[in-house]
């Protein structure tokens, strides 16, 4: 399917900035370059919006939060937000205006998170953050000025991994599920590369099968990830076992160019079959990161509205 024009005009960008500039091996020169990277594409917020860097504790850690507000909800719903960046770059930094473009659409405040990163905090550190958060920014629903009865996670990449596993993980150790509703752009959901779309995308543009290996290697390490499709552990593979309770209603976002466009359309099929509420959109002409280049093609950001409407949508059903 073909790309976008304006997406690969901005990897032909990207290209010729860093041409002969090898990409960094060791996780802080690489958290560096996506950080220069990722400034480029920061928009300035929606007229209105409300942005306040707030610390939860969640027993284990004190967590950072980025929190955007659109300033004519007086007691909005909250998404709980996690970056992508394969469990080992990003921040609320580099994903700021996914956070508050989603605000904008949807009419809720978004809390961004800033977890523990690998491999200085590999599995199941990131897991066990997104938990926590989740967990703490619920108990904290009536100070932040949200609606006290209402609860949603969302994510890109790892980000997206990370919070379908705080929802399954916190609403089962609910007596009612905490989470109403998870949003998931392009996730990670196994620790499977040998896809379809691993192979046909496997050089990218976007994200590489190779990205991908050193990704969940820093994250659980060679060996776990040479078990693959064989590990156990539902926090690694979500498909790994049946969900303990019913699964929130989803929205799940893929891109049409994206070695992990299949992670996502079989976690949506999982959570059917285990019958959730899904609506799957692929975005056609779109590759793995779009989500953060909203301010550099209307496609992109085209896409991230409709999913943001589909979802707001599912939360008045929710």
């Amino acid at each position: 399917m073909a790309i976008d024009p304006q997406i690969l005009a901005y990897y032909q960008r990207m290209a010729e900035q860093f041409a002969g500039r090898a990409m960094p091996v060791d996780p802080p020169a690489r958290r560096a370059r996506f950080d220069e990277v990722a400034a480029q594409s920061i928009a300035p917020d929606p007229e209105g919006m409300s942005v306040a860097d707030i610390e939860v504790d969640t027993g284990h850690a004190r967590l950072p939060v980025r929190l955007f507000r659109p300033a004519d909800a007086a007691r909005p719903r909250l998404i709980v937000y996690f970056h992508g960046g394969g469990w080992v770059i990003g921040s609320p930094r580099t994903h700021h205006t996914v956070a508050a473009l989603l605000a904008a659409d949807t009419g809720c405040a978004v809390a961004s998170v800033d977890y523990r990163l690998a491999p200085d905090f590999p599995y199941p550190t990131p897991c066990d953050d997104a938990i926590g958060a989740v967990r703490t920014l619920a108990a904290m629903r009536d100070t932040l000025g949200v609606d006290p009865a209402f609860l949603a996670v969302a994510g890109d990449s790892a980000g997206g991994h990370l919070a379908a596993v705080a929802a399954r993980e916190v609403n089962a150790a609910s007596a009612a599920p905490l989470v109403n509703a998870q949003l998931l752009i392009y996730p990670v959901t196994a620790p499977v590369l040998t896809t379809e779309s691993y192979r046909a995308f496997a050089d990218g543009p976007g994200l590489t099968r190779d990205e991908m290996v050193w990704f969940w290697t820093q994250f659980i390490g060679a060996d776990a990830l040479a078990r693959g499709p064989e590990t156990a552990d539902p926090r690694i593979h979500l498909m790994a076992a049946a969900p303990p309770c019913l699964p929130p209603a989803s929205v799940v976002l893929v891109a049409a160019n994206d070695v992990l466009r299949d992670d996502g359309l079989a976690y949506a099929d999982f959570l059917v079959r285990h019958d959730a509420p899904v609506i799957t959109i692929e975005a056609s002409g779109m590759t793995h990161g779009f989500a953060r280049l909203q301010s550099e093609a209307p496609r992109a950001r085209e896409w991230m509205r409709r999913a943001a409407q589909a979802f707001a949508g599912m939360l008045d059903d929710a």
